[in-house]
């Protein structure tokens, strides 16, 4: 059985044509209202999930045609399916968000020059009931900026897709692509600050500026995002569920702050939810189909374009610590395969689990040692065993000849047992889903015992905002 072209049902159809009409009645609405921003960002976010689906079921059998489709190993009848379908949903995603770009500024009015193309003198009038202010720069630059890095990621997804960059080319290249927001960053926020933990502010003081670190550590957030999904990768909808838990989870983060009234940080949040909302419609019409059994393959593009998505609202939306606590399956899969990547151990082109055919089920793939392997490598992988953290095979002396490889994946295998693909998946989902529940909990909650202040609270915001200044 070979994957094409995707059949549309009625039901479907239906579905799609009436999400579409209520979209374009809340984007009516808007412009016939106040200009709700975030009200045309729910619209724009269903329109481009029916996008996405659509052009998903028709484009199948185009990239195919073009060489984009690989083959699915985790299958017995290992069918051909269409590959590379993260670049439809970059597309859709980026046009939308061009063409949102009228609904966050259009209450803005610049009412007089200074002449010469100058734009920093303004005047504030009243115009049929509401106050006309200032046109904000700042944050349109901010907002192109954060286009451009993801323009750019996308375009490293789909020339690795075509033409299967080393990892060692295309590690640092996020960083490229991140420069334009960080610049941003520099000219629009600037703070280089951070809290000290209370235990060590005796040693350090309230605050520690990392100065040009800060930057360095931006940068790392930039290449860790999109290539810490590409490693969490492999089976059927991995890639686009762990992401959308992520987004959801960002959102939900991002609804705590904009429900505090008047809370200083509002605006950043607002920003972060009109590029987390049209990404969530176009990764979940892109799960659809790649979910168990997959009628299509996401490819790197996805996983660049996901990644950078965060890193780009983490970096401008200013909350980029928070961030990563919702990344803690993949910091942990990224340390437990440092080994495997930095060829500590020997690292297999792919560490997909192994499909055995007899059983349908999914076991841990291996690699092997061409020889013994040195003794202090076989202490620490005995010592991983002993902790339940890898599977080994030795010979008849002990010596290792094979190892369960060092991914998250193979491990829920190791500990759980041989799983079909779909269990798998949902496995790693529900870890990803405690995981990111108990980041926030840690961040509104359980931080107060290091840290003086949690911003959400209004009055601590401006307690850490006159620290900050």
């Amino acid at each position: 059985m070979a994957g094409g072209n995707i059949p549309i049902t009625a039901a479907w159809y239906f579905f799609l044509f009436t999400l579409v009409g209520a979209c374009c009645g809340l984007l009516v609405t808007v412009f016939q209202g106040d200009g709700e921003p975030l009200v045309a960002s729910l619209g724009f976010s269903g329109i481009a999930f029916a996008a996405t689906y659509c052009l998903i079921c028709w484009l199948g059998d185009e990239f195919k045609r073009v060489g984009l489709k690989g083959r699915d190993v985790s299958k017995i009848d290992k069918r051909e399916l269409p590959e590379t379908m993260g670049a439809v949903c970059a597309v859709i995603y980026l046009m939308v968000m061009i063409v949102f770009i009228p609904f966050p500024f259009y209450e803005y009015f610049v009412s007089s020059t200074s002449g010469g193309g100058n734009r920093d003198v303004t005047v504030e009038m009243v115009e049929t009931g509401r106050m006309l202010h200032r046109f904000p720069h700042n944050k349109l630059g901010e907002y192109l900026s954060a286009l451009l890095s993801l323009q750019s990621m996308a375009i490293l997804g789909v020339a690795d897709d075509l033409f299967d960059i080393r990892w060692r080319h295309k590690l640092f290249l996020p960083a490229i692509a991140a420069i334009p927001m960080l610049v941003m960053y520099y000219i629009d926020f600037g703070v280089t600050n951070i809290v000290v933990p209370l235990p060590l502010q005796a040693y350090l003081g309230q605050l520690l500026n990392l100065s040009w670190g800060y930057y360095v550590y931006m940068a790392a957030i930039a290449i860790f995002c999109p290539n810490s999904i590409n490693i969490l990768a492999g089976i059927n909808g991995l890639e686009v569920a762990q992401s959308i838990v992520i987004a959801v989870f960002i959102i939900i983060n991002d609804l705590l702050y904009i429900t505090v009234k008047g809370h200083p940080a509002t605006d950043s949040h607002l920003f972060s939810l009109y590029f987390l909302l049209p990404f969530l419609g176009v990764s979940v019409a892109l799960w659809i189909h790649n979910k168990y059994p997959s009628k299509v393959f996401v490819g790197d593009t996805y996983c660049y374009f996901a990644g950078m998505t965060f890193a780009v609202v983490g970096i401008l939306g200013h909350f980029s610590k928070t961030l990563l606590l919702l990344f803690i399956p993949q910091i942990f899969n990224f340390l437990y395969s440092a080994p495997q990547l930095f060829h500590l151990v020997p690292c297999p082109r792919h560490r997909l689990p192994h499909f055995n055919a007899r059983t349908g089920l999914m076991e841990p793939s291996r690699g092997s040692f061409m020889r013994p392997p040195k003794w202090y490598i076989s202490l620490a992988l005995k010592m991983l065993e002993k902790l339940g953290l890898v599977k080994l095979w030795c010979d008849d002396r002990g010596n290792i000849l094979e190892f369960s490889n060092l991914t998250l994946i193979n491990l829920y295998l190791v500990r759980m047992g041989p799983r079909r693909e779909d269990k798998v998946t949902w496995g790693l989902v529900g870890i990803q889903v405690a995981c990111a529940a108990l980041g926030l909990f840690v961040r509104h909650k359980a931080a107060l015992l290091l840290f003086p202040y949690d911003n959400l609270r209004l009055q601590d915001f401006e307690g850490l905002g006159l620290m900050m200044g």
